[in-house]
């Protein structure tokens, strides 16, 4: 199986590299391009797409090592396929938040249908609770999607990081799309590496953020229910906390929280004096330190309690640091999400 993930993970990456080039050339021709000006940092047209270039480049090469015999990964690629389509829909012309919303919960479900179910409560409401993680993770990956390289490389790592749980596990089918997942992030980096000469777009991180917390959620299925927050929450723990600390932030700056800002822990980052690739690294490296606290907890090395407690730690010293390392600029609703590297959400 060793050989089985390897090549799996190769494939997606010179599939997501290789793919991006025509979809950049498809989208410059058909002018799906995020134009300059306002707020927006990058300083010509920069096309989108570079989302169907990763989900090409996890979905083609996870179904040929694994063919179509595990319903659950199956469900996952069915569902994870149509959050792309709705993001690229998304893109091509924003769609109203509630039929996002729709689409979104009806796919979750599907995927808990097939079996994948956190196991909180042990009732009918963990089934609940599993839709609304999916839906909530799902989004809060979208709003991470606002700098060059950002996203790409916290899914990259955490990816990585899920892999190396899956496979101590014993999940090997789950390993080898994990590995897919986080090989085409790599393959997309260097087109949104900043400068980015491409974005994802919503297809991209729709998809990424809808794959990550369903194979999350595979992987603390029976658990008991500490080490089933701390398996979701730790893998995830940064797209969590931007979310946590935006909708907090907006709530005291008495801004509606769904309207847009630059006050995203990314934005902070930036204004301690960091540049964007040193902000995509840094949150790189917290996703790499909070996934190896995950991974200890699911080897048995490390109680969940303490991993959660440190993961707590962590997040109180980033927030003290970022505190106040924002401007909020004055509020305007936010109608259209803004397709570029530094947007306001």
């Amino acid at each position: 199986m060793s050989g089985t993930i390897a090549l799996a993970a190769g494939a997606a990456c010179l599939l997501s590299v290789t793919a991006a080039v025509p979809l950049r050339r498809l989208a410059l021709r058909w002018d799906l391009t995020d134009s300059p000006g306002g707020h927006k940092a990058h300083t010509r047209p920069t096309p989108y797409l570079g989302g169907v270039a990763i989900a090409v480049g996890t979905v083609v090469p996870t179904v040929i090592a694994l063919g179509l015999a595990d319903l659950q990964i199956v469900a996952i690629l069915l569902a994870a396929a149509t959050v792309c389509l709705l993001g690229l829909i998304d893109d091509l012309a924003p769609l109203p938040a509630a039929t996002r919303l729709i689409v979104e919960t009806a796919v979750a479900i599907g995927v808990v249908l097939s079996g994948v179910q956190a196991t909180v409560t042990g009732t009918w409401l963990d089934g609940v609770l599993t839709v609304v993680w999916i839906i909530v993770m799902t989004n809060s990956f979208n709003l991470l999607d606002n700098m060059d390289g950002a996203l790409g490389t916290v899914t990259a790592v955490t990816a990585g990081v899920l892999a190396a749980t899956a496979l101590f596990q014993g999940h090997t089918s789950l390993a080898v799309l994990l590995c897919a997942l986080a090989c085409a992030c790599l393959g997309f980096l260097p087109h949104n590496w900043a400068p980015a000469r491409m974005f994802m777009g919503d297809s991209g991180s729709l998809f990424l953020g809808f794959t990550v917390a369903c194979s999350a959620t595979v992987l603390v299925m029976g658990r008991p229910p500490d080490a089933t927050v701390a398996g979701l929450f730790l893998p995830t723990f940064v797209a969590t906390v931007d979310t946590c600390v935006v909708l907090v932030s907006r709530v005291l700056a008495n801004r509606p929280p769904l309207q847009g800002g630059t006050d995203h822990v990314s934005h902070r980052l930036r204004r301690t004096g960091l540049g964007t690739r040193a902000v995509a690294a840094t949150l790189g490296a917290i996703t790499a330190i909070t996934g190896a606290l995950g991974l200890t907890t699911a080897s048995g090395l490390l109680p969940p309690l303490v991993a959660m407690a440190v993961a707590g730690a962590i997040s109180v010293a980033l927030v003290s640091l970022l505190r106040g390392a924002v401007t909020h600029p004055p509020a305007q609703p936010l109608q259209i999400p803004q397709k570029t590297h530094e947007r306001r959400r």
